[in-house]
């Protein structure tokens, strides 16, 4: 049997997390050395050009939203009850004070069409047979990252390591999934732990509590003037 391209399992993975369209509740708990918070928050996406997150806790938060709709991110504030388009230049800022970024949200750039991929050895994460796939930027490709490694589970194509790299070749960033049971009928790490390596007693949890895959949802849905009609 033919070995699989790196790029058909970075291909799979990102399906079998995405779907063809996904709607996901989710707590994300951000750590910090003297103190902790928590936000709520649901998902909805179809393909991989249109994402919604609408934040649902804290209180002072509440009705925040983020679109991105092809290459555009939108974010509405309800406190000020406007809609903002981010610029490119802070799809790398960080995430309602999260460790992930804006575009680790709403994955502005795409990890198929702006990245190229090798497939550079195996190794054991966990308990699993992994693959290690180096994923380098296209040279035209407006992306956050200069380098991204990512550990893929051989059987069930579960991404369960990523090390995020600048440009300049620094690690800045260290995910890991962990707590793989079935939820939303496929087996997926429901845990994703996001960890600065530069920042001690620092690190962002994002536990998936329910997700349900492929269901219709309206290309209509994702707009900038739906953003403040949802609840």
């Amino acid at each position: 049997m033919p070995q699989e391209s790196a790029t058909e399992i970075i291909r799979k993975a990102d399906l079998n997390m995405r779907g063809n369209s996904s709607y996901a509740s989710l707590n994300i708990k951000i750590v910090r050395p003297s103190w902790s918070r928590e936000l709520e928050m649901r998902t909805w996406s179809k393909g991989n050009q249109l994402a919604m997150v609408l934040v649902d806790a804290p209180a002072k938060d509440r009705g925040t939203v983020f679109l991105k709709r092809k290459k555009e991110v939108w974010n509405y504030l309800p406190t000020i009850e406007r809609n903002i388009k981010l610029p490119p230049s802070m799809m790398s800022q960080s995430w309602m004070g999260t460790d992930f970024t804006n575009d680790d949200l709403v994955k502005e750039f795409s990890i198929l069409e702006d990245y190229t991929h090798e497939l550079t050895g195996e190794e054991i994460i966990g308990d699993r047979d992994c693959h290690r796939i180096i994923l380098s930027p296209k040279p035209q490709a407006a992306v956050v990252w200069g380098k991204i490694i990512t550990w893929i589970d051989k059987k069930n194509y579960l991404q369960l390591k990523a090390e995020y790299y600048d440009e300049t070749g620094s690690l800045l960033n260290i995910m890991t999934g962990s707590d793989i049971r079935s939820i939303g009928g496929r087996l997926l790490p429901t845990r994703m732990e996001m960890v600065p390596v530069n920042k001690k007693g620092q690190k962002t949890i994002l536990i998936y509590k329910d997700i349900q895959f492929d269901q219709p949802i309206a290309d209509q849905f994702f707009t900038v003037e739906n953003m403040k009609k949802l609840q």
